[in-house]
């Protein structure tokens, strides 16, 4: 007998358990890369809905800040540009439904000059930020009723609509995030 001169059945790895091994981390790693190149798309659309309420919000207080149905606020974007808010009842953006109706061209309208705004955002907050985007903020101011005059006082009640979309914005999928309406109920009292 020679030695050596006979394999044993199991003295090593054939080369259909090689190619098994290999389609299954490849399937694998294709699963994975499919994760991450979701994860990285949802990030971007949360971080654009963020953003989009966060312009929301702050229409929102500055109409809150003034003498709702009389006043103007301001806001001053990243860009220098100094934008007016104004607050009179029944003008502003027009309504589909609940939400902000981004299809109108609001810019064209006169009487709806400072119920919108093309907020430019940049990272930090100046000329020489890193630029995020450039927003198309919406606004109503709708009056609900009158309160009942108690004594020399009478509440009003508004119902204000805002709402913000990144311009050039698809209507909403993976990577995009649809407009952002948000509906406050504001009121003042009048002496």
């Amino acid at each position: 007998m020679k030695v050596g001169s006979q394999r044993g059945s199991q003295s090593g790895i054939t080369i259909i358990e090689t190619m098994f091994a290999a389609f299954i981390l490849i399937v694998g790693s294709l699963a994975m890369v499919g994760l991450i190149f979701r994860s990285i798309a949802l990030n971007n659309r949360n971080k654009l809905e963020s953003t989009q309420t966060m312009l929301s919000t702050a229409i929102a207080e500055q109409i809150n800040s003034t003498i709702i149905g009389s006043g103007q606020s301001s806001l001053v974007d990243c860009a220098g540009t100094t934008h007016t808010i104004d607050t009179q009842p029944g003008v502003g953006a027009n309504l589909s439904g609940e939400d902000i109706d981004f299809t109108e061209n609001i810019a064209a309208d006169v009487t709806k000059d400072h119920y919108h705004m093309d907020y430019l955002l940049r990272t930090p907050c100046d000329s020489s930020g890193k630029l995020q985007g450039l927003y198309d903020v919406r606004w109503r101011v709708e009056k609900i009723g009158r309160g009942t005059p108690i004594s020399d006082t009478d509440t009003q009640s508004f119902m204000l609509t805002i709402g913000s979309a990144l311009k050039g914005r698809s209507k909403g999928n993976l990577f995009f995030a649809k407009p952002v309406t948000i509906r406050v109920m504001s009121g003042n009292e009048q002496r």
